[in-house]
C-alpha cells in the first residue's frame, strides 16, 4: 500500500477513535451530571461538573454559532492541507499527532454544536475556578501547546518549507528533482 494512503488511513482511524472517545465521555455527561450538582474527584481541586457552552474556548463568543462555524471550517481546511502536504515519513509523525488531536477536538466540539445548539462540558478545576471543559478542548490545547514546541525546536525551517504557499519554494523542489 502506498505510504501516502497508509498515513491518510492513520489520520482516519486516529481521529475516529479519539472523536468517539470525546462523544463517549460527553454522553456520559450527560447521562450522570446533567441536573446534578459537583462530583469531587479531588476534593477543593477538581471535579466533574455539567455545563452548556453556547460559545468557544472559556465561554467566549457567547451565541455566535455561525462565526464559530467559519472559523471551525477554516481549521480543518488547514489540517486537510497540511495533511495533504506533509511528507509521509517518520520525522513528521509528531506533527501529524498534532494535526490528529486539532481536528478530532474541532469535530468533536462541531458535532455538538451541530446537533445540540451548545457543546458539553464537564471538567472542572475548582482550586484556579478554571473555565470547564471537555475531552476535546483537551485535544485542541495539547495540539497547539506540542506544535509551538515543534515549531520552536523540534522542526528545522527547511523541513516546514513543504507546506509554504510560495512559488519559491515549488520551484526549487522541482529543480532538485
Amino acid at each position: 500500500m502506498n505510504t501516502k494512503i497508509k498515513q491518510v488511513a492513520g489520520f482516519l482511524i486516529s481521529s475516529a477513535i479519539l472523536i468517539l472517545l470525546d462523544q463517549w465521555t460527553k454522553s456520559l455527561a450527560v447521562q450522570y451530571l446533567k441536573d446534578q450538582p459537583g462530583k469531587p474527584i479531588i476534593d477543593g481541586v477538581f471535579e466533574l461538573l455539567y455545563s452548556e457552552n453556547r460559545g468557544a474556548a472559556f465561554s467566549i463568543l457567547q451565541g455566535r454559532q455561525g462565526f464559530l462555524f467559519v472559523i471551525t471550517a477554516v481549521v480543518l481546511i488547514f489540517v486537510g492541507y497540511i495533511l495533504v502536504k506533509m511528507p509521509a515519513r517518520r520525522r513528521y509523525l509528531p506533527l501529524m499527532a498534532c494535526l490528529v488531536l486539532l481536528f478530532s477536538g474541532a469535530v468533536g466540539n462541531m458535532i455538538d454544536r451541530l446537533s445540540q445548539g451548545y457543546v458539553v462540558d464537564f471538567l472542572y478545576f475548582s482550586l484556579i475556578n478554571f473555565p470547564i471543559f471537555n475531552v476535546a478542548d483537551i485535544y485542541v490545547t495539547s495540539a497547539a501547546a506540542l506544535s509551538l514546541i515543534l515549531m520552536l525546536w523540534y522542526y528545522k525551517e527547511e523541513e516546514l518549507e513543504v507546506f509554504s504557499f510560495s512559488a519559491k519554494h515549488h520551484s526549487r523542489k522541482e529543480s532538485e528533482s
